[in-house]
């Protein structure tokens, strides 16, 4: 696991951003029901674990610059023998200190008596409005109430900022602790997609291949990152199918999406391949095509370049390819000024990754792209898409949907494939798929 110096020192650096005379008030998910007595797993929110590491439900995080008594304050459940029983271990209001590095710690049910007055004489409040409509009345409660008291001399907070803001910049350069774990789910998750092309038959069913996933990530400590996009046929031509109930037929493509998450970071690889081990002629047309602009996408990760430029390169293959096959007709500097390359590329080309599959982090500071620095991991997932009945083009490029993705840290002199270990040359899937 992640070692507490790391969460110590992230608090470090909020609490010095913040400057004195703030509170920092970071609540964490909630337990959501599945259905009736059941309830989904729980996950803390990225946020409040980046700075807590503490994964239990019903807590909130209080950090205050120049505190005397103690600069970070966790509400957390108390320990209860009964309670554990039913429902596992908890940490408790001494495990919250001895274990997570809280100055003080004090039970959740009390919060409303208690943190209204740590927020006394703080002038600002650092917090996430609009992620918890329930938390941010609770909050304004707490505010109005000292508002109330001005009178008799306490000093409420005049400002509200976005927590968000500080945050999420620093979460989206990822640390080597953060990188590393980072590095085992891209680890697991390519040995998982490796397995599911292995296995890999027509007749199964999209959910057999899913499974192939699910286990290798559950063999190796690491949880789905999100829900898995397994489509053959005309399914691959949906950006977001999950249902992955159908039967995979002999001559159609799969589209596999599909990533682990390890100490709750998470990896995002797509590949596609033939179900029956080969491709057709236009299958290999569509997919090397791919291929290339991810390539030419890759290669303009590197410090100095903009967030844009990895898209702006996609782009030009992918365009300048469907006109060289007939699919798309004009010249390729017109089409792609006109964006007609989106009827079948509709997506960006990549997004930023870290606790969060699609991660925190601005693509744009004002009005200009952002640059690249080192420390910045991304995806990198150019695609074509032309689902069945596609007028105006050729039937034998009907249902052929084709991602490639790979995930990207940018490094000092350039950018390193985390995901590397997934094979994605045509030649190179065949023969992994080869009985």
């Amino acid at each position: 696991m992640m070692q507490a110096k790391e969460f110590a020192r992230r608090r470090k650096r909020l609490l010095h951003a913040m400057g004195k005379g703030a509170i920092a008030i970071l609540p964490t998910a909630r337990l959501a029901m599945r259905n009736r007595d059941s309830e989904y797993p729980f996950r803390p929110d990225s946020d409040f674990y980046y700075v807590t590491g503490f994964a239990e439900p019903d807590a909130v995080a209080v950090l205050i610059p120049g505190r005397p008594q103690g600069e970070y304050v966790l509400f957390c459940r108390e320990k209860d023998p009964v309670a554990e029983v039913w429902h596992g271990r908890r940490a408790g209001l001494e495990g919250a200190c001895a274990r997570y590095g809280a100055d003080d710690a004090f039970p959740y049910q009390d919060m409303d008596e208690i943190l209204p007055g740590l927020m006394e004489n703080c002038a600002r409040v650092f917090y996430a409005m609009g992620s918890d409509q329930a938390f941010d009345q609770r909050v304004m409660t707490w505010v109005n109430g000292l508002r109330k008291k001005a009178r008799a001399g306490v000093h409420t907070p005049g400002e509200f900022v976005a927590l968000n803001h500080i945050l999420h910049d620093m979460r989206l350069f990822k640390s080597s602790a953060e990188v590393a774990a980072m590095r085992t789910a891209a680890q697991v998750s390519a040995g998982a997609h490796v397995r599911a092309m292995r296995a890999c038959k027509p007749g199964m069913y999209e959910y057999e291949v899913e499974a192939e996933l699910l286990a290798a990530f559950r063999r190796n400590g690491c949880l789905n990152a999100y829900n898995p996009i397994v489509g053959g046929g005309d399914n691959s031509c949906i950006l977001h199918y999950t249902e992955n109930n159908q039967a995979l037929d002999d001559g159609d493509l799969l589209l596999v999406d599909a990533g682990a998450e390890y100490q709750y970071y998470a990896a995002d690889i797509t590949r596609t391949y033939p179900v029956n081990g080969r491709f057709s002629a236009a299958q290999r047309a569509i997919y090397d095509l791919v291929l290339a602009a991810q390539l030419a996408a890759i290669e303009q990760v590197r410090p100095g370049n903009h967030w844009n430029d990895p898209h702006t390169a996609a782009v030009k293959v992918l365009t300048r390819g469907l006109v060289k096959l007939g699919i798309l007709k004009g010249k390729p500097a017109a089409l792609i000024k006109s964006e007609a390359y989106r009827r079948f590329y509709m997506h960006r080309t990549g997004h930023w990754l870290g606790m969060d599959v699609h991660d925190v982090g601005d693509y744009k500071i004002g009005d200009q792209w952002r640059v690249l620095e080192p420390g910045m991991v991304l995806t990198v997932e150019p695609g074509i898409y032309i689902p069945e009945g596609s007028k105006g083009v050729a039937k034998k490029w009907w249902r052929i949907g084709v991602r490639i993705e790979d995930d990207v840290l940018v490094t000092r002199k350039g950018s390193e494939v985390l995901t590397r270990d997934v094979p994605k040359g045509a030649r190179e899937i065949e023969a992994i798929m080869a009985p």
